[in-house]
């Protein structure tokens, strides 16, 4: 006879209380409802493709003023603490944040959430995460491909079903509703000899 063994719902509490674990601080995890995953740490070209998307919605935010940029920082749903996710770049609207900002994980997600693809990474994770971004109010995910050198942008049609558009060399990347004005061309994410 099989038996059916209920595994634990991991909460956004239980990666605070791993993060403080001096044995798990160079472990980067992450909660999709209640599931417990875990991403490799980035190496040099994912670090440095990670600070170049940063620089450039850093611009924005300094240009425009209408939010922050941040770096793996903590997101959650605000009526879930069983899904969090920590995007390697986000944008946050400042009328989305909460007030005061919290010091943690943040419980709202950010409007775009950019997930940069490593070796050990498949899409289907990747677009796995886009889902449970999209599905707790993220507006735009961006799926960045640094094999293909492109951009896979995400969001929710009316419908509620995901949308995608594959962006290459030369196409635009917008910031849609959420970031008005914000225009980036793919090249530049990928210049010659990084």
């Amino acid at each position: 006879m099989q038996v059916a063994i209920q595994e634990k719902l991991y909460t956004v509490d239980d990666l605070w209380a791993m993060e403080s674990d001096p044995e798990l601080e160079h472990r980067k995890f992450y909660l999709i409802d209640g599931v417990l995953y875990e991403d490799e740490i980035p190496k040099r070209p994912h670090a440095r493709l990670q600070v170049r998307i940063g620089h450039f919605l850093y611009e924005y935010e300094e240009r425009f003023g209408l939010g922050e940029a941040t770096s793996e920082c903590g997101f959650h749903p605000p009526k879930t603490r069983h899904t969090a996710l920590l995007p390697d770049v986000a944008f946050q609207r400042f009328d989305q944040l909460p007030d005061p900002p919290p010091e943690g994980y943040v419980p709202k997600m950010p409007d775009l959430a950019v997930e940069i693809q490593s070796p050990s990474d498949t899409l289907s994770k990747l677009r796995q995460k886009a889902r449970a971004y999209l599905e707790n109010g993220t507006t735009i995910v961006w799926l960045v491909q640094p094999e293909r050198q492109g951009v896979e942008v995400c969001c929710l049609g009316e419908d509620g079903a995901i949308q995608s558009e594959f962006k290459r060399q030369g196409d635009l990347l917008g910031g849609y509703d959420c970031m008005p004005g914000f225009e980036l061309t793919v090249n530049k994410l990928f210049p010659p000899g990084n």
